[in-house]
């Protein structure tokens, strides 16, 4: 009998059908190996992705563990708004690492000059957090994609009793067989979007109809441009008076603190206008619009030597 075309169904697994399944199947092995994971949640477009997921891994009950944003005080206020309303909606704990209360203990100095900025002090703030609450498993939203260093990361990526990553002694992970063994004051930095490119996660965003912060679309924005960058004129980018500020469409393809974190211009205001961007560009996003990457060669692998995300 030959059906009709109303009864015809797809089967066919789609590439992000196939993503999902494998970013659940590490949430949930993470769930079950580890006594007090925490998921990193910035607001960003993969932190969003990955709060999606682990709602995912364990519906109908909440997510098992709390989220944690390491904050510098200096984030875009459109995005703090957004991670408060979204982890409300959620029922789940929100830990804030903060950065000004690292800066007010004296366990980091505060930089100064023209190019300051909280994003390297993260790290101590962050190192802090784990320790205090005793944290064995920390779920990142990084992508290989992003940027050389993280393509060097394993999934599962260990941490010594320091916080710090050494890039040539990593555990083998064949597969898809992790190894979870860590002693008392060691950790583990989890990446279940490890295989996702930039575009999978807009791909994602708009499948699943997930919001996401309005500076992610095209806004008339005050910038400056330092560098070949647009950066937000705002009291932390210690503007010089030969940069003027001017008004223009920009929008982000990552959030982070606003001192370092560049705008590029567009006119994307929909999700299908930022994907079509995205799928022509040649540029890498953190290259594209990471001030604190451009610093040396090796600024990113420097600061995950050291504990950073």
């Amino acid at each position: 009998m030959q059906r009709s075309t109303a009864d015809a169904r797809d089967y066919r697994t789609s590439q992000l059908d196939v993503l999902e399944a494998e970013s659940i199947h590490i949430i949930r092995e993470v769930a079950a190996e580890f006594e007090r994971p925490v998921l990193l949640f910035s607001g960003g477009k993969d932190s969003i992705v990955m709060l999606r997921l682990a709602e995912k891994a364990f519906w109908p009950a909440r997510i098992p563990f709390p989220v944690m944003h390491v904050d510098t005080g200096h984030n875009f206020p459109e995005v703090i708004e957004y991670r408060d309303r979204r982890v409300a909606e959620l029922g789940i704990r929100l830990v804030i690492a903060s950065v000004q209360e690292s800066i007010d203990k004296g366990r980091v100095v505060e930089e100064t000059g023209r190019r300051a900025s909280r994003n390297r002090l993260q790290t101590t703030t962050l190192l802090d957090a784990i320790e205090e609450h005793r944290y064995d498993a920390a779920f990142g939203g990084a992508r290989r994609d992003e940027e050389k260093a993280r393509a060097k990361e394993r999934v599962f990526s260990f941490r010594d009793d320091f916080g710090q990553w050494d890039p040539k002694s990593q555990r083998p992970e064949l597969w898809n067989l992790f190894n979870t063994r860590i002693r008392q004051g060691e950790h583990i930095r989890v990446f279940p979007l490890s295989n996702w490119t930039e575009l999978d996660i807009w791909a994602y965003l708009k499948r699943e109809k997930l919001e996401i912060p309005s500076i992610y679309f095209a806004h008339s924005r005050v910038v400056f441009e330092r560098d070949g960058m647009l950066l937000a004129d705002s009291p932390y980018s210690n503007r010089g008076d030969d940069e003027p500020a001017f008004e223009t469409m920009v929008r982000y393809r990552t959030v982070g603190d606003m001192s370092c974190t560049g705008a590029v211009e567009s006119s994307a205001t929909g999700l299908d206008e930022v994907i079509g961007e995205i799928a022509a560009t040649r540029i890498t996003e953190r290259g594209q619009t990471r001030a604190d990457d451009r610093t040396s060669e090796a600024a990113m692998e420097d600061r995950k030597r050291e504990g950073y995300f």
